[in-house]
This record gives C-alpha cells, structure tokens and sequence, in this order.
C-alpha cells in the first residue's frame, strides 16, 4: 500500500537542502511526494530540479518590528492557509514534514484543520518565529541540537540531528586533491564562510597564511567576489568563489575545517567526522544562533571555537595546531553522536506519526 507525504519548508537554502537529503529515503520506503512551497522562493527551483511534485501557496513573512509589509503580508499568510488547507485536503497525505520558514505555517494549520500528523524540524538551538507559531500543531519537533529540545514545549522535542545529503558521502579525496592541485604530502585545512563568505575570517587567515601553508595545503571557499589577486601565487593555498559539485571531493580531501557556525553546515562536518574550528557571526550581525550553535559542538567535543570579536592570526594558527594534534578525540566523539545520522532519525519520526 503506498503512503503520500508532504514536504513543506523555505526562504532559504538551508529550510530546503535537508528536505532534499530525505528524498532517497522516503522513495525507497515507497512515499509518494509533493512539496508545498511558495510562489518565487528558492526551494521552488531546487525542489522541481529534483523531480519533485511542486504546488505553491502565497506566503508572507510576520516580523517582529514595526513594517508597513505586515499589514498586507498577514493577508499573505491567510491566503496561504485556505490554499495549503485545500491542496492537503485533495492530496490526503499520511504525514507532513516541515523544515520551516515562513510557508510552513499555512501548512501547519492546514495540517491541523485536516487532521493530518505533523512533524517539523528545529535547525537551530532556540527555534525561529515561523517554527514557533508552527509547533503548537506539530505531533514531534526534531531539533539539530540536544540542548533545544528544552524549548520545544509539551514533551514534544526529540533530538535527531539534521538531513545530510547523502552524495556528500560519496566524495573521492583523490578527486579532491587534484582538483586542488595538491599533491597529498601535507593534511588539508578547508576554510569556508558561509554562502556569501566571510571578511573576518578571510582576513585573518590572510595575515598568517605563510604559517599555515608551513604545515597544511588550504581550499578557502571565500564567497562571491571575495577572491585575493595577492593570494594566487601561494603554494599550498588554493582559493574558490564558490564550490558545487566538486564540494564532496574536497570534503573527503579534509583533515580539518575553519567556518562560521550555520547550523547545516556544522550538521555536515560532523557527519562527515571534519573536526572543526567554529567562528560563529557575532551578535551584532545575526539573532546569536551561530554562537549558541558553535557552543554546542564545543561542549560536545566535536570543535574548538573562537568568538570573532577576539579572532586575530595568532589565536587562529594556536587554535587550528590544537584541532589538528587532537584530532583523533574530536572524531571519536563524532563518530559515536546520536545526532550523526540524521536521516536515519528524522525517518523514524516520520513513520512513528503515520497515521
């Protein structure tokens, strides 16, 4: 007998990769899938790239500040519901699935009002306005992180880690030397910023790169226009805008990994067993939920972290020689996570709310 499900999550990349990463797993379980997503959001694109059944409500954002857009984006979200609600009532799924964002709450009460089980997913440690006013209709809330099942509230909370794509899995570190052109004599270092890069970081490896190419071959993804002409002679240091397909390569390629502290891409480390050195944004940039994050992975022994506030070259090259020499112990406490297998657990929670 074949079960549906419905998808739903977006506005960015990270409410939708982990929705992708379930795909092998739900069609080999023999789900039928449709995603509910908005009318020019990212996910539609990636969504319907991956063969998927593709239907689109209006959604609007609700701020926490004063904006003349929540006057008509409230019409927005209400419009969103009378269609979410209609599309799941022709569609009778078995179970919903969110990754959040704001199109996941007119899917949440449509979920309610069609008495369909509803499960969602918390990326970061403390949830976001959209999760938050999705989770009173949510039958479980996974969570990334252990220590946010705390706020997850009516026992409802279960810590599963995070999706991971499973072609990250599948990388060659052949592959990823050569596309470097690096030759394998020395351990690989992989920097990275986020999707749009980061300056502090670019930065401060720049000002202590003759050390650092001393004893590692570096793969600095830097981000969109972030490229350093000064840079390009260097041997060992090869820099990137921005890596697709070839990302896998140089994932397996990587003895340790620099980055800032998304919650997805540390979810990816770790799956990966990438012992990494966490600079989360700083609070003046973000909500905090990249400190909160890396401070977890620290206290769960799969990092090191440095607040940016006191990043300077010195500290960086210390800090990447102890992740380095103490690498064994950061993977072992990897390897032996609950969070590691996402997929796996995300799955289980899913067909324990079947109806």
């Amino acid at each position: 007998m074949s079960k549906k499900i419905i998808l739903t999550g977006g506005g960015t990349a990270g409410h939708v990769t982990p929705n992708l990463a379930l795909l092998p797993s739900l069609r080999a379980q023999g789900f039928d899938i449709v995603y509910i997503g908005s009318k020019d959001g990212i996910e539609k694109e990636l969504i319907t790239a991956a063969g998927v059944d593709y239907r689109a409500i209006s959604s609007g954002k609700l701020r926490r500040y004063f904006d003349m857009k929540n006057f008509t984006d409230v019409f927005r979200v209400a419009a969103g519901v009378f269609q979410a609600t209609a599309i799941i009532a022709r569609q009778k799924p078995d179970v919903i699935f969110s990754k959040g964002g704001f199109v996941a709450v007119p899917v949440a009460v449509g979920a309610f009002l069609n008495r369909v089980p509803f499960v969602a997913h918390e990326s970061d440690m403390t949830p976001g306005l959209a999760n938050k006013l999705a989770m009173p209709f949510a039958k479980k809330v996974c969570t990334t992180f252990p220590e946010a099942v705390k706020y997850v509230k009516g026992g409802k909370g279960v810590h599963t880690g995070t999706p991971i794509r499973a072609e990250l899995f599948k990388g060659s570190a052949e592959k990823g030397l050569e596309f470097c052109g690096f030759d394998g004599k020395k351990p690989v270092l992989l920097i990275m910023g986020g999707s749009l890069g980061s300056v502090v970081i670019n930065d401060a490896v720049k000002e202590v790169i003759n050390e650092l190419t001393a004893k590692f071959d570096i793969a600095h993804i830097r981000g969109k226009g972030n490229l350093d002409k000064s840079l390009e002679n260097i041997k060992g240091y090869k820099q990137f805008e921005y890596v697709n397909k070839e990302l896998r390569d140089i994932f397996a390629a990587t003895d340790i990994v620099i980055s800032r502290a998304g919650a997805n891409a540390i979810s990816e480390f770790l799956a990966l067993n990438k012992p990494m050195l966490l600079i989360p944004l700083s609070k003046k940039a973000s909500r905090g939920d990249q400190i909160l994050n890396a401070n977890s992975f620290k206290a769960q022994g799969f990092a090191e972290v440095i607040n940016e506030e006191n990043l300077n070259g010195k500290l960086l090259v210390n800090t990447v020689d102890i992740l380095y020499n103490n690498r064994e112990k950061y993977i072992s406490a990897m390897r032996s996570s609950a969070g590691a297998d996402g997929v796996s657990a995300v799955m289980r929670e899913i067909n324990n709310a079947l109806k």
